[in-house]
């Protein structure tokens, strides 16, 4: 049997595939779903509600921020545990054995057959689908804005984290840049520049593939999860998001 069964479907989901909106907006942890075939991967319901498994909230902060920018949104449907599709086939957190401080039994010692079945059924139908996207915009004149959305814990390894909002960015800062600006003039989050995680954590993994690569604008979003608990919260979040986003593209179209 493969990784996926034909009664779960693709591994990946678009919404608002024709918007008229510049944005495409990509989730690579939008959800806690396991494929069948992979059990439970020897984890604890809890650990397998936690932020380990995905990005609570963050693809409900995406979907009112397409919404808004009429934008479309590109999201995996399955658990970043079996496989992470913001990182490269190659990176060992790609199939994480070792997720903060939860062991991922399911994980442990995976041979090449089993990484090579995960890395088909899941990782290459986000890459080539969303490759695919961008090519298709480019084609039509519309050259796209990459723009990643994640969610992260407020305590990690046991230390509180203060900041609230991450804007991060690889080799090309000029969105990332305008986005802080209009960040500092607003107030209301503590929003700083690749926090709380950067490049050198290899999390851009996606927006040099489909950003760096086409030469496009690019960011990625960080957002604490304590934030975005409930509707409201998304709400709130999703409405500054989309207007550090409205302004920071104006910022560097001019």
């Amino acid at each position: 049997m493969g990784i996926l069964s034909v009664e779960e479907g693709d591994p990946v989901a678009l919404e608002n595939a024709v918007a008229r909106g510049k944005v495409i907006l990509v989730c690579e942890h939008a959800s806690r779903l396991l494929p069948k075939s992979v059990g439970s991967l020897g984890l604890t319901d809890e650990a397998l509600a936690s932020h380990i498994a995905w990005d609570p909230g963050a693809l409900a902060v995406s979907r009112l921020m397409a919404e808004s920018l009429d934008a479309t949104l590109f999201y995996q449907r399955f658990s970043r545990l079996v496989y992470d599709c913001n990182r490269p086939p190659d990176s060992p957190a790609a199939m994480p054995e070792k997720s903060e401080v939860f062991d991922v039994p399911g994980n442990a010692g995976l041979d090449r057959a089993a990484r090579e079945a995960r890395t088909a059924a899941l990782y290459l139908p986000f890459r080539d689908t969303l490759a695919r996207l961008v090519r298709d915009r480019i084609a039509d004149g519309r050259a796209p804005v990459i723009v990643t959305v994640h969610s992260f814990t407020p305590i990690y390894f046991g230390r509180q984290r203060a900041v609230e909002i991450g804007i991060l960015h690889d080799a090309d800062p000029r969105l990332a840049d305008a986005m802080l600006a209009a960040a500092a003039a607003d107030g209301r989050f503590d929003t700083r520049r690749n926090e709380p995680y950067g490049p050198e954590d290899g999390v851009t993994h996606t927006l040099k593939e489909h950003g760096l690569s086409n030469g496009l604008a690019n960011v990625m979003i960080e957002v604490r999860n304590d934030l975005i608990r409930d509707e409201a919260g998304q709400r709130v979040v999703a409405g500054y998001l989309t207007e550090l986003l409205r302004k920071g593209l104006s910022a560097t179209e001019q």
